[in-house]
């Protein structure tokens, strides 16, 4: 990069659409503090709640609300909850025009049906300058790799090893129905290039011609003090269950899992467990943890799992070698999760059996952050691919 622009002091303004595990919000942290204008839109994700600057309230999701919604698509399919995110999303599109980056979180931003993504999309590519897309989540190209069995093991596993129906798993293989592969072609018309948060979609992202790399997610060192817990007489552990997301997170194999040690090393071990929180209450849950419990089925570290690493946590998470490699790491950052209940057992109680080594991956951890994930650093490559791609 040459001129002012690679001084970052150029101001900008970036509207960020729809959020996925605080991602934006980290993005938007590092961008303003370079100087620049941002803005966040959508649903918050569901019962998460992340903050955003202009909210888009999911409706006729309880009660005789959402009975009367499942009637009306059944008979006509209409979706309700679509309609009004769509209305609501109009509403502010004075708001939503005139800016110099767009970035979607996913394929299908809002969550709604893709014939209103599309008006969405089609109206921010028609106002603003230019458009990019994430691939941080399930999204058509991600989908079709880990549904050929491309990988050694995925999210969809559970789904091939008959733990999971093809109904429950409906979320993630929707993004192979028609309606969804249009939305995919349509989206990749209308933008300027496609990003992606992790090794997990970066490998299925290679060799498209849109695809402009890998940016490792943000993570604010800065809000996440990193707090060391002295392991005393035992060795506190944290599970937190997306009850949704139950099986393809593998949190099947961390409760038998955790079932074992408890049996066996009780005396050793305080293991507390929450489901279906929202992120504020999630994240004070586990500040005193030891090790944090993520997830099994990814090569990757997803948000949580970073946020826990820069806390100082030893977590179980994806920490393959296409991760080790892709950042020629020496050192433990983190506890590749297998998908085998005899090896994550083992990790976790060499852990506790030998409790003196966690301190040491724990400041591996949080150094790994500060040196690959650093919010500004990152705000800075995706102001650096933005500008170079437009």
């Amino acid at each position: 990069m040459i001129g002012r622009f690679s001084k970052y002091n150029a101001f900008m303004k970036i509207l960020l659409v729809g959020e996925y595990s605080r991602l934006h919000n980290s993005l938007k942290e590092g961008l303003t503090a370079l100087g620049h204008e941002v803005t966040i839109i959508g649903c918050g994700d569901y019962f998460k709640n992340f903050p955003v600057d202009i909210k888009l309230n999911r409706r006729y999701t309880s009660g005789l609300a959402k009975k009367w919604k499942v009637l009306l698509f059944k008979l006509f399919k209409i979706d309700l909850t679509s309609e009004n995110i769509k209305k609501q999303f109009f509403q502010h599109s004075e708001q939503l025009k005139g800016f110099d980056f767009v970035q979607l979180i996913n394929e299908s931003p809002l969550g709604i049906i893709p014939k209103f993504e599309k008006e969405v999309i089609s109206f921010l590519a028609k106002h603003n300058k230019n458009v990019f897309l994430l691939s941080c989540g399930a999204d058509y190209t991600s989908v079709k790799y880990a549904f050929e069995k491309k990988f050694r093991y995925s999210i969809l596993s559970p789904l091939f090893n008959g733990k999971v129906s093809k109904t429950a798993y409906n979320p993630i293989l929707k993004y192979l129905e028609p309606e969804y592969v249009s939305l995919h072609d349509f989206v990749f018309k209308n933008i300027s290039g496609v990003i992606t948060s992790d090794i997990d979609y970066h490998i299925p992202m290679k060799g498209n011609p849109l695809y402009l790399g890998l940016i490792p997610n943000p993570v604010n060192t800065d809000k996440l003090e990193y707090i060391p817990v002295p392991v005393q007489d035992k060795v506190i552990l944290f599970h937190g269950i997306n009850r949704s997301n139950y099986y393809k997170k593998g949190s099947d194999y961390f409760e038998e899992v955790l079932a074992m040690l408890e049996k066996n090393h009780g005396d050793k071990v305080e293991i507390t467990t929450a489901e279906n929180i929202p992120y504020a209450e999630y994240i004070e849950l586990y500040n005193q943890a030891h090790i944090v419990l993520d997830q099994v089925l990814g090569m990757d570290q997803g948000y949580n799992a970073l946020e826990a690493m820069a806390k100082g946590k030893v977590v179980f998470t994806g920490a393959e070698k296409e991760f080790t490699e892709y950042y020629n790491l020496e050192k433990t950052v983190a506890i590749n999760a297998l998908p085998n209940v005899e090896a994550i057992y083992n990790e976790l109680e060499h852990l506790v059996v030998n409790s003196l080594t966690i301190p040491e991956i724990a400041k591996n951890a949080r150094a790994f952050i500060e040196k690959e994930h650093h919010y500004i650093e990152i705000a800075k490559k995706y102001l650096k691919v933005w500008e170079s791609a437009k």
